[in-house]
């Protein structure tokens, strides 16, 4: 069976899923109709509120989870570009938010004169909101394809975890002793009664990776299999580690190769495939170990 390494580099992009985007600025349209209502709520707080800090308290204070997240990123790009957004997210954070960096918030008649300065809707940051929409979409996309390609191939296993958004499934609910509580994972493959797994896995679309990203990744990667494998062995399981990447990013500098080195470090118990190696590279034999 090939491994990850023998795909030559001449014939690595035929085993390349590229996830289609959308074309700028075709997206304008529908950018400014569904964040009109957020530059509306927006502007209306900002007139109510006698200081930047305010803004953000009030802000907090938004009921409906979709449309405080987004004002608080419109909060962002206004009023503090220096605080985290993930930070800005968590409602009940607010007043640590204030205090921390409140000193660096942008005074309110700036704010309201940049704001005022600007057509409403504003299609640049309407554009720059719509970014954040898409962002996971094309993992997301990756994941369900894998799904139903695992599905269609072994109709007597059964893959779950989350296929879109949701909360990843932590290794420490399907082996209750496992020492790290907070291992993620996007997948796992197991018997139809969810008794015997199979293999746990990551998946992740690459459309541009390169430095430091890149090598978060792979670092990720290798601890990950290190740790699930660490727990696999002492505990006498055959359970397979599967990482599942697809998109152009795969042949950027040295991601091939990094993977490949993830994939040799455990020769048959790591598999590193995309979605077009599924069919030579992902076998019954190696999966069960029957």
């Amino acid at each position: 069976m090939k491994f990850f390494r023998d795909y030559q580099p001449d014939e690595r992009r035929n085993y390349i899923t590229l996830s289609t985007g959308e074309y700028y600025p075709d997206i304008l349209e529908d950018a400014c109709r569904l964040y009109l209502p957020v530059l509306e709520t927006f502007s209306q707080m900002l007139k109510c509120s006698e200081s930047s800090r305010a803004l953000f308290m009030n802000i907090a204070q938004m009921p409906n989870q979709w449309m405080r997240i987004q004002l608080c990123r419109v909060f962002r790009k206004y009023v503090s570009p220096e605080t985290p957004v993930e930070m800005l997210k968590k409602k009940s954070q607010a007043r640590k938010i204030c205090d921390d960096f409140g000193e660096g918030f942008r005074p309110i008649h700036t704010v309201q004169a940049k704001f005022d300065a600007r057509p409403l809707p504003d299609e640049a940051l309407c554009a720059v909101l719509w970014e954040y929409k898409e962002r996971g979409k094309k993992g997301y996309d990756l994941t369900d394809k894998f799904f139903d390609m695992v599905q269609g191939k072994f109709p007597d296993l059964l893959i779950w975890g989350p296929r879109g958004a949701g909360a990843d499934i932590q290794a420490s609910s399907i082996w209750k002793d496992y020492p790290n509580g907070s291992r993620p994972l996007d997948f796992i493959i197991s018997s139809d009664d969810k008794k015997i797994i199979y293999a746990v896995g990551l998946a992740r679309y690459d459309g541009d990776r390169g430095g430091a990203q890149e090598d978060d990744r792979t670092g990720g990667y290798k601890n990950c299999a290190d740790e699930v494998l660490q727990y696999v062995h002492s505990h006498g399981l055959n359970t397979k580690v599967i990482f599942l990447n697809d998109g152009p990013g795969l042949l950027l500098g040295s991601m091939w190769e990094d993977y490949c080195r993830i994939e040799e470090r455990y020769p048959d118990e790591v598999k590193v495939i995309t979605l077009r190696m599924i069919d030579e590279r992902l076998t019954r034999d190696w999966l069960t170990g029957e």
